[in-house]
């Protein structure tokens, strides 16, 4: 909720500081125009907005996960380091009670550090000295050099002056302490705001993983190599999926029989999500490359199908009584009326498939797969590897990013009649 609440506050920050300051200081012809709200002509990406985003996105990275790349004042608060110590009260069988002193030594995950001496203390609960890494939680075997131990009876009923039983959580000046079931205490100092590396990695951590496979590879194949074969996977399947799908939807737009016939298996299919797929297709195709790409080409040719039957559908009446008037036959009217005019829908849900394959070519690629960017990921899922899955993530959604702009290129100038009545 932090992150989310600093995120809205940029966002509202970065808007008004925009709206406000930046667009008085020069000419806005957009708002020359007679009609602005709803005119898609006249929203276009703003520019400004588009680079604050990517930079606030990264400053909120970076500063929840304590990045060198970003000054020390914009890093959230860390998890605690140094010392602390905690007080308990051990109560022997008999009532008796003694109080003995622990010293924790706190220091950064990875760091080497030396325990620093204690006095043991005169009573049966003895004090005692341990380290722990920062940001995370650990037991605490206190009655290892107590003369009256747990399995004499004895039992820890105060922490800090703090009651507390086994089941039972205190706070205290140092941190969080509770006791387990069989009396061990369990102390974990503040977190801060920072992210754990194992579940977040510094920004730089993931460019020192990206440089490292990039030379040396991963699992035996390089990085070109594991991106290439998903990218070949992707675009077989959806080249498959618009080959038949396309057809599809156009026999769907233009006859009513087709209409009747397929129009519930499209449907049926269509919210199936390809990931409940992936069984079938095992027990059909098996697990080589076959079995992937199959499951990509049914991610998507339903959506192909429809994007089309409703590129035909939404041809204009109008157009078609004109060239009916001007004598052209159905072949004609196929090829230069209800083509173009579909098109826009086509390559809009080329886009969508795209993506849908992508996000799927992850999910593909765990069954048997030795080369992949979604195999890589998955590995290093399984050793926490994280800094390689948010590398991975990011590779794929570059691409991902880089293949839609060149379809909304292609898209510009196969279809420049898109959007003109």
């Amino acid at each position: 909720m932090i992150i989310l609440a600093v995120y809205v506050a940029i966002f509202v920050g970065s808007f008004i500081v925009t709206k406000f300051l930046v667009h008085k200081t020069r000419r806005d012809f957009t708002s020359l125009k007679t009609v602005t709200f709803g005119d898609e002509s006249a929203v276009s990406p703003n520019r400004v907005a588009s680079v604050v985003s990517i930079l606030t996105l990264f400053l909120i990275w970076g500063s929840f996960t304590g990045s060198k790349l970003l000054p020390s004042f914009l890093h959230a608060p860390g998890p605690t380091t140094g010392e602390a110590e905690l007080t308990y009260t051990l109560e022997a069988e008999d009532g008796r009670r003694d109080d003995a002193t622990i010293a924790i030594l706190i220091h950064k995950h990875g760091e080497e550090v030396t325990e620093p001496a204690i006095e043991p203390g005169d009573g049966f609960a003895k004090n005692d000295v341990m380290t722990m890494a920062s940001g995370r939680t650990t037991t605490i075997i206190f009655d290892k050099n107590d003369e009256i131990t747990r399995k004499m009876g004895a039992k820890v009923v105060a922490v800090d002056g703090k009651p507390i039983a086994p089941g039972q959580t205190v706070e205290i000046d140092a941190g969080t302490v509770s006791l387990s079931d069989k009396g061990a205490i369990q102390f974990a100092p503040p977190l801060g705001l920072q992210m754990d590396p194992i579940w977040l990695p510094a920004p730089e951590s993931v460019v020192s993983r990206f440089v490292e496979i990039l030379k040396s590879g991963y699992r035996g194949s390089t990085l070109l190599e594991h991106l290439g074969y998903s990218l070949f996977r992707v675009v077989v399947g959806f080249v498959c999926g618009a080959i038949v799908g396309i057809p599809l939807g156009y026999a769907m737009g233009l006859s009513n029989w087709f209409r009747g016939w397929f129009d519930p298996i499209v449907e049926f299919m269509r919210p199936v999500p390809p990931l409940a797929l992936i069984p079938l297709v095992i027990i059909w195709a098996g697990i080589g490359e076959t079995g992937k790409i199959i499951l990509l080409f049914l991610a998507a040719l339903w959506i192909m199908a429809i994007a089309a039957r409703s590129g035909v559908s939404g041809v204009r009446i109008t157009k078609i009584h004109a060239a009916y008037s001007l004598g052209a036959t159905k072949p004609q009217i196929m090829r230069h009326v209800i083509v173009p005019n579909s098109l826009p829908d086509i390559f809009t849900g080329a886009r969508v498939a795209m993506g849908v394959c992508w996000g799927t070519v992850v999910a593909a690629e765990l069954v048997a797969a030795e080369k992949g960017a979604g195999m890589m990921i998955m590995v290093a899922s399984k050793f926490q590897l994280t800094d390689i899955v948010i590398m991975g993530i990011i590779l794929i959604g570059l691409i991902g990013f880089g293949i839609d702009i060149l379809m909304r290129m292609a898209e510009k100038w196969l279809v420049p009649w898109k959007g003109r009545a």
